[in-house]
């Protein structure tokens, strides 16, 4: 009988510990959400070289990377509306807007990364 008491104490330990991961990795996710900030532009990255920049404020589309990419910008928002590679994971992955966030072409060595005016720091690892 003493190891099945001791199992049992085990299993609620165990559960214990899965709700508190569970509730931390939670709360990370509400604040970490809410520390981002609106971006002002993106900057176009090619094979690690920074090519171009463009402001959030200001709709139009731009032609990148020799015409492999195509980037839109509306609404203070930003995404690659077109592309050549052979998966489209670029097109798929939207528009972004905040602080920090990119969009990756792998085929085409292509990053666009919003970029924000704000510059306090968010982390302190």
């Amino acid at each position: 009988m003493k190891g099945v008491k001791s199992d049992r104490n085990t299993a609620i330990r165990d559960i214990v510990l899965i709700l508190a991961i569970a509730l931390v990795g939670l709360c990370l996710l509400f604040f970490n959400g809410r520390k981002t900030t609106p971006g002002s532009s993106v900057v176009v990255e090619v094979d690690g070289k920074t090519v171009a920049s463009y402001p959030l404020d200001t709709d139009g589309v731009f032609v990148l990377n020799g015409g492999t990419n195509t980037l839109e910008i509306k609404d203070g928002k930003a995404r690659i509306s077109d592309a050549d590679c052979p998966n489209m994971q670029c097109v798929r992955q939207g528009w972004i807007s905040r602080g920090g966030q990119s969009i990756v072409c792998l085929p085409n060595k292509l990053i666009v990364t919003v970029t924000s005016s704000d510059r306090s720091v968010d982390y302190i690892l």
